[in-house]
């Protein structure tokens, strides 16, 4: 019980930051989200832990994506990515948005990558290699 008590303390905590980051006062988010006033306190305090669905109209009153949201509550588990995610993830001076479409471009250029490394032809160097 105390487990889902943390969950809700760290998403209230997270989406108060991302509210204050974005200048937003409660009452404007509460109606960007298309939630109660009170509500979005009691989950901003810790006393709510939000549906999915609620996170979702969070994310979209705050304008970062909902998967960020997601991951904070423990819907979803921390995307993968390696270090330069992690960095991305990390670094404060960034927005959700912004860090969202930079893991978007890195994660496109390493799928094109694994790709282009299945297709390629082998190399005189890649087949003496395997011989040796």
């Amino acid at each position: 019980m105390d487990k889902v008590a943390d969950i809700a303390s760290d998403i209230g905590e997270y989406i108060r930051q991302q509210r204050s980051s974005a200048k937003i006062s409660l009452r404007q988010l509460s109606k960007l989200a298309g939630v109660s006033n009170p509500y979005l306190s009691q989950i901003e305090r810790g006393v709510r832990k939000p549906s999915a669905e609620i996170l979702q109209q969070i994310a979209k009153g705050l304008r970062i994506s909902a998967e960020a949201l997601y991951v904070q509550a423990g819907i979803l588990d921390l995307p993968t990515g390696g270090p330069v995610g992690d960095a991305i993830r990390a670094d404060a001076e960034l927005t959700e948005r912004q860090k969202q479409v930079l893991l978007d471009v890195y994660e496109s250029f390493r799928r094109e990558n694994a790709a282009a490394s299945t297709t390629a032809p082998k190399t005189t160097q890649d087949t003496t290699e395997e011989s040796a």
